[in-house]
């Protein structure tokens, strides 16, 4: 499927001639819903639970906490722990 082309208009104001274009903006992306681990995961950031108290409760490595906050992030916008927060921890 094509994507929709950019348009050109041209219009004049008085003797001045002035011209715009318009292009349509990508279609957002929807994101993958979190997988119910990382719904968890989501849950034990929002008590501020830090990587290792993570992996503890979940008998899990560090670096697959790691991982799943950076997909958790990703999906979700976010920046950080507080970004997450802030925002409730949306889309849980």
């Amino acid at each position: 499927m094509a994507a929709p082309a950019a348009r050109l208009t041209r219009f004049r104001l008085g003797d001045d001639e002035y011209a715009t274009l318009s292009v349509p903006a990508p279609q957002a992306q929807k994101a993958a819903p979190l997988t119910p681990a990382e719904r968890v995961v989501v849950a034990l950031l929002l008590e501020g639970k830090t990587n290792p108290q993570i992996a503890r409760a979940r008998k899990t490595s560090v670096r697959t906490v790691a991982n799943q906050v950076a997909s958790i992030f990703k999906k979700l916008s976010v920046g950080s722990r507080a970004e997450l927060i802030a925002r409730g921890g949306a889309g849980r």
